[in-house]
């Protein structure tokens, strides 16, 4: 191996060890840590981001990847090689645009912020978290500044999940979902009367039903660890230290599409190609396609109707007593239901999206300085009823309910409803390579899909841009189309009628 790889190479390893200590630790502040270690774990958070960042940002890794300009145009585009070099130099050119202070003081913003946001949502008190909510917005400002933003700010934060992607894009996709999704909300919120029930549905069924459906799905506990928090998550410490999260609770089944959302966030980090490891290519290729796998595994396959034949029998033993005359086809018409509803993680298939677009709105104008956070509540609330029919009766189920204004994640909602279109393009093309896929999954056999998932996308890790990788797997660039023909061919005719 040439000498500059190799130094280059061992240099990022370094920066990869201590990024992943670094996720350790907030893995285990949502997970394990007494909320009273909150404080002295946002210095030891603050301290590794300046240690990794600066580290990274060293003058000598610009120099190494300047010097390995000619080996990279010399090596064929598809080499691990030349990827590294590339996505590494991109990288590396923004990272050095911000001060390794203003990366530290993010970090424990953020990791004092989640303490915040925890005791806001559940004394439903706003006004405690307001603050916290201006300083990121702060923060994020001083951050954008960094950056030469020729159109929108927002594009600089929307960059750090989606590489490439520029706000304009999003609001052309969006545009298009809303003039289809509000309409076919009309048409079909509850429509369906039946559901799973209020339980009580004991805990300790829950996981080992969650469990059952992972390991069908591909969970493996020698790489895999499943615990439970106030807002699920799946974090990747390596392709082989995968730990999922869920939350449960006794009067409904959420935790089973938890399991099934965020298995498959760990599928994808599982699948990534060993040869990535200890570099920057060794993850997901984005947020949105990070997305694409989760709602895919969760609601492509978890609420079709041959998974409901495998699962049924399953379901019916985990609660005999509240279950036991539950029928295939009250099963799948239930967890097909169309209802708005306050909480964007138990959103249906149809009226997710406009969860989502309500966030990508409100954070635009707040970063803008538009909407002050001393009305976001109110715009929040008047706009959700606008889009979705229904009145917020607090804070806690409104603006206070998702865990990503805590951390400063401003430019990470959008991912979510992109992620909803790739997984459609993406599912389609597995079904086009994979003409028998569905009758598998009624046998409880989902690895032929998995196979593929891994060959054609998990793989790759960080190789290519978000785009390359979606054209290779999906054959075409993002495009709403094919989502909105899925949302219409299904619910357009009653689930199950």
């Amino acid at each position: 191996m040439d000498e500059r790889l190799a130094e280059l190479r061992r240099r990022l390893g370094e920066v990869s060890d201590l990024r992943s200590a670094l996720s350790l630790l907030d893995w285990d502040q949502m997970v394990m840590m007494p909320p009273a270690g909150a404080a002295v774990r946002a210095h030891r958070v603050a301290t590794l981001e300046r240690v990794s960042h600066e580290r990274f940002v060293d003058p000598r890794i610009g120099e190494l990847l300047d010097e390995l300009r000619d080996l990279e145009g010399s090596l064929p585009y598809d080499s691990d090689d030349a990827c590294l070099i590339r996505v590494t130099s991109r990288d590396w050119e923004k990272a050095s645009r911000v001060p390794a202070d203003l990366a530290a003081e993010q970090a424990r913003a953020a990791s004092e912020g989640m303490e915040a946001w925890v005791v806001a949502r559940e004394t439903n008190d706003y006004a405690a978290f307001r603050p916290w909510l201006d300083r990121h917005l702060d923060l994020k400002r001083q951050y954008i500044a960094c950056f030469d933003a020729v159109n929108d700010p927002y594009d600089v934060l929307l960059d750090d999940y989606e590489p490439g992607m520029k706000t304009s894009e999003v609001e052309a996709v969006f545009d298009r979902l809303r003039e289809e999704l509000v309409p076919l909300i009309r048409e079909t919120g509850g429509a369906i009367a039946d559901s799973l029930g209020k339980g009580p549905f004991s805990e300790d069924a829950q996981e080992a039903l969650g469990v059952t459906v992972m390991t069908a799905f591909g969970y493996d506990p020698a790489s895999f660890r499943l615990d439970s928090t106030v807002h699920p998550f799946c974090s990747s410490f390596g392709t082989s230290d995968i730990r999922v999260t869920t939350r449960y609770r006794d009067d409904d089944l959420e935790s089973l599409f938890s399991c099934m959302h965020e298995i498959g966030h760990g599928l994808y980090e599982r699948g990534v190609s060993p040869a990535l490891e200890r570099t920057p290519l060794a993850s997901g290729c984005s947020s949105a396609l990070h997305e694409s796998q989760s709602r895919l595994w969760e609601n492509v396959v978890g609420r079709s109707l041959p998974f409901c034949r495998w699962l049924h029998p399953y379901l019916v033993a985990a609660f005999p007593n509240t279950l036991g005359n539950l029928t295939l086809e009250r099963l799948h018409r239930a967890i097909n239901k169309v209802e708005p509803s306050y909480i964007r993680v138990d959103a249906d298939e149809v009226t997710y999206g406009m969860h989502i677009i309500l966030r990508f709105e409100l954070e635009r104008e707040l970063i803008a300085g538009t909407l002050s956070t001393a009305d976001l509540p109110e715009a929040w609330n008047a706009r959700f009823e606008e889009y979705l029919g229904i009145p917020v009766p607090d804070d806690r189920r409104g603006v206070l309910q998702d865990v990503h204004w805590s951390g400063g994640s401003f430019g990470y909602f959008p991912t979510y409803q992109l992620g909803n279109v790739m997984s459609v393009q993406i599912w389609e093309a597995a079904r086009a390579s994979l003409p028998d896929i569905e009758d598998r999954f009624e046998e409880g056999d989902f690895s032929e899909l998995g196979d593929w998932l891994r060959e054609n996308l998990y793989a790759l890790g960080r190789k290519y841009t978000p785009r390359e990788t979606l054209e290779r797997v999906a054959g075409a660039p993002l495009d709403p189309e094919p989502y909105l023909r899925y949302l219409r061919e299904k619910y357009a005719t009653p689930v199950g009628a």
